[in-house]
C-alpha cells in the first residue's frame, strides 16, 4: 500500500499521484504542467501502460492535459470521474489537443526556413478521442468498487463543476485504510456551484495548498465591485478585457454580469457590450445549462426552476472566428472582451492585450491565480513592458486583481476543511498543489493544528502501512 507523488509536488500544476495497492496502480489525475512548473510534458516519471484505473477529481487541464498522452503511450485501464466531469473533459481535452497540434504545426513553420528537424504534437484530437472509450462516471456519494480491497467515493469539492474530493476504502493484507485526495477545494459562496462538502474522517489525506500562504481580499460584493471597475473603463472610453478560464470562471463572470445588467449598476453605459471570445467558453457554457440536478447550488437551482437563463442578458455575444475576435479592437467602441486562457500564456487572449495593454484608459482585470512564471503574474507583479508576437508592448492599461473572485479556498478556508476531519484524525497529511514556497509553509501551519504533515517531493514514496518515507523524492 504504497503511495507516490507523481506531479504537483512543491508546484500548483501538473497534478499527478499514484497508490499502488493488491498489485494494481491506480492513478489519480494526470495534468500538465504549466508556467514555472512545466519540466518536459512528454515524459512521465511512470509507464502509462502499467496503470489499471485513472481517478478524475475535475475537468481542468492540469489535472486532465495528459491523460491524452497516456493513452498515446499505451494506457488501456478504466478511467472514472462525476458525469458533468466527464462533459467537461470532452470539450477540454479536444481544445487542448486542437492547440498541441496547432503549437507544433506552427514550430515546424518556423523550424523549417531554419532547417530544423518536425516536431510532432504532445497529442492530437484523435488521441483526445481516444481517452472517452475508457470512460465510466458516477455521481457524488455513490460507492464504486475499483478492484480488490479498494472502494471510492466522489465528494462535490465545490472548485468547478462536476468537482470531487474522492475517498478511498483501502484493504491490504488484513489492514484497512482510509485515503483523502482532496481535489482543488473550492472557495466558499461562489455563484452556481455548492459550497466544499466537508469530509469527516480519513487515515491519510493528500491536500491541495494553493492559497495555503494568504487569504483572499474580503469581498462585499462581487456584483458592485465588478460594476464599478466597468462603469468606470467605459466612462474613460475603454474595454475591460478579462482574461478567464473558458470552464467555470467564465460562466461566473456572465452570471455577475446578468446581475449587474438587471440592477442598473452600470450608469455610464447600462447596456454596455460583452464579448465572449472563445469558443471553447461557448461550448462548455451549453453544459452549464444542461441537467445539474445534484450540482448547482440552491440560488442558481431557483433560477433554473423559475425558467431564468443564468447567462443570458442583452448585448451578449459570443464570437466564433477569429476575423470576429480580431475585430473586436477595431471598432472603437467601448466593450467587455471575456477571453482564454485564464493565465495568458495562449490563446486569443494574447492579441487583446497586444491592443489593450498600451492603452491608459483600459483596464485588464484578473480573476484567477496566476501560475509564477506566467503572463499573468507578470502583469500583476507590476512589470511595465511586455513582448507579444515579437513586439514590445507597454504596459498603461490599469491593471487590477479581482482576488475575491477565486474558485480556490484561501488559507483559513484550507485550514478549517482539514480540521474537520477528526473521526478518526488523520495519522498524516501530504501537503501538494502549492508553489515550491507555499507546500511547506502550510504543511507547517496543519501540523500547529495537531496534524503530522510534510510537502512531498517530486517521485517520493511513501508506505501507508509502516507509515513512512521508503523512496526521497527529488
Amino acid at each position: 500500500m504504497k503511495l507516490h507523488f507523481y506531479g504537483a509536488d512543491r508546484c500548483v500544476t501538473g497534478s499527478c499521484h499514484c497508490l499502488e495497492i493488491n498489485g494494481k496502480r491506480i492513478l489519480v489525475d494526470c495534468g500538465l504542467q504549466q508556467g514555472r512548473d512545466e519540466l518536459d510534458n512528454a515524459m512521465f516519471a511512470f509507464n502509462p501502460g502499467d496503470i489499471d484505473i485513472l481517478l478524475v477529481t475535475h475537468a481542468h487541464i492540469d489535472h486532465t492535459g495528459r491523460i491524452p498522452l497516456m493513452v498515446k503511450r499505451g494506457f488501456t485501464g478504466r478511467i472514472l470521474t462525476t458525469r458533468v466531469t466527464a462533459d467537461l473533459m470532452r470539450i477540454m481535452l479536444l481544445d487542448s489537443a486542437h492547440i498541441q497540434e496547432s503549437d507544433a504545426e506552427y514550430r515546424n513553420r518556423k523550424g523549417q526556413r531554419a532547417g530544423r528537424e518536425p516536431v510532432e504534437p504532445l497529442y492530437t484530437t484523435e488521441d483526445a478521442m481516444n481517452v472517452f472509450k475508457f470512460l465510466t462516471v458516477c455521481e457524488y456519494g455513490q460507492s464504486v468498487e475499483l478492484c480488490e480491497g479498494v472502494s471510492a467515493v466522489f465528494t462535490d469539492a465545490g472548485h468547478l463543476l462536476g468537482s470531487a474530493s474522492i475517498t478511498l476504502e483501502l484493504t491490504e493484507g488484513g489492514v484497512h485504510k482510509t485515503l483523502v485526495f482532496s481535489g482543488d477545494i473550492g472557495n466558499v459562496d461562489q455563484p452556481i456551484i455548492r459550497d466544499p462538502q466537508l469530509l469527516k474522517k480519513a487515515d491519510y489525506v493528500v491536500m491541495e495548498s494553493t492559497y495555503g500562504d494568504r487569504n483572499h481580499t474580503e469581498v462585499w460584493s462581487y456584483t458592485e465591485n465588478l460594476a464599478k471597475i466597468i462603469d468606470d473603463t467605459m466612462a474613460r472610453g475603454g474595454n475591460v478585457v478579462i482574461p478567464a478560464f473558458a470552464v467555470g470562471r467564465t460562466q461566473e463572470l456572465l452570471y455577475f454580469i446578468r446581475e449587474i445588467k438587471d440592477k442598473g449598476l452600470v450608469k455610464s453605459n447600462p447596456d454596455f457590450p460583452v464579448y465572449i471570445d472563445s469558443p471553447l467558453a461557448r461550448r462548455a457554457t451549453t453544459i452549464f445549462t444542461g441537467d445539474l440536478d445534484g450540482y448547482l447550488d440552491a440560488d442558481a437551482l431557483a433560477l433554473v426552476q423559475d425558467g431564468t437563463h443564468m447567462f443570458n442578458f442583452s448585448n451578449l455575444r459570443m464570437t466564433e472566428t477569429v476575423e470576429e475576435s480580431k475585430g473586436l479592437n477595431e471598432d472603437g467602441i467601448p466593450k467587455v472582451i471575456i477571453s482564454a486562457s485564464g493565465m495568458c500564456d495562449a490563446g486569443r487572449i494574447r492579441h487583446h492585450l497586444k491592443h489593450n495593454l498600451w492603452k491608459p484608459e483600459c483596464t485588464i482585470v484578473f480573476v484567477g491565480y496566476q501560475g509564477e512564471g506566467t503572463l499573468g503574474r507578470s502583469l500583476l507583479e507590476g512589470v511595465r513592458s511586455v513582448k507579444l508576437f515579437g513586439e514590445e508592448i507597454a504596459v498603461h492599461a490599469k491593471i487590477v486583481n479581482f482576488q475575491g473572485l477565486s474558485s480556490h479556498a484561501d488559507r483559513d478556508h484550507l485550514l478549517a476543511w482539514i480540521a474537520d476531519i477528526k473521526a478518526p484524525k488523520p495519522q498524516h497529511v501530504f501537503i501538494v498543489h502549492g508553489d515550491r514556497e507555499v507546500a511547506p509553509y502550510f504543511a507547517e501551519s496543519v501540523e500547529k493544528l495537531g496534524f503530522t504533515a510534510h510537502a512531498p517531493q517530486y517521485t517520493e514514496v511513501y508506505d501507508l502501512i509502516e507509515d513512512q518515507i521508503v523512496a526521497p523524492g527529488y
